[in-house]
């Protein structure tokens, strides 16, 4: 099974982040990333990360979605 789902990450200007402590490896199935992200939006905006869009190869599936909880 290939790695096809990937995060891309977005400060708060909709500038894509980069950094040692994102991963850069995709993840073999949606659930597999949407589990990762659901474990680690709280590290990925202490890491300057606001925003994510999940894609499937080269394919937008969703987002740009905030990591902000809505108040």
């Amino acid at each position: 099974m290939s790695a096809d789902w990937t995060w891309l990450y977005f400060d708060s200007d909709g500038n894509p982040v980069h950094g040692e402590s994102l991963p850069t490896k995709g993840f073999p199935t949606q659930s597999d990333a949407e589990s990762y992200l659901g474990e680690s939006w709280r590290e990925l905006l202490e890491a300057g990360v606001e925003a994510v869009t999940l894609r499937e190869g080269d394919t937008a599936v969703y987002g740009p979605m905030s990591l902000r909880p809505t108040e």
